[in-house]
């Protein structure tokens, strides 16, 4: 039988790769604490360094891409509601 892995959540390894890039305490109390282990905590750690050096390269902006795709949506509820309030005016010419 081999063992079944465990699946941690995203906040969780969080607090353990930021205990790690604290360097207060060695890798041994820290998978103590966590109950994970040694090579987890240097893997996590790992990925948190990589992460940050992502969001200082993006300068610390949102992506504009997603930014142009807000606008667009928006701009499309804008013509719905104009559309909408056409129609109602059209079925209903009194107001309801």
């Amino acid at each position: 039988m081999g063992k079944q892995q465990r699946k941690f959540a995203a906040d969780f390894k969080a607090r353990v790769a930021l205990e790690a890039l604290k360097e207060g305490r060695t890798a041994a109390q820290i998978t103590s604490q966590f109950k994970v282990h040694v090579t987890q905590v240097s893997k996590w750690k790992k990925q948190a360094i990589l992460g940050l050096v992502d969001v200082f390269k993006k300068g610390g902006k949102p992506d504009t891409g997603r930014q142009d795709e807000i606008d667009q949506l928006y701009q499309e509820i804008g013509k719905l509601q104009v559309e909408n309030a056409f129609l109602k005016k059209s079925v209903y010419p009194n107001g309801m």
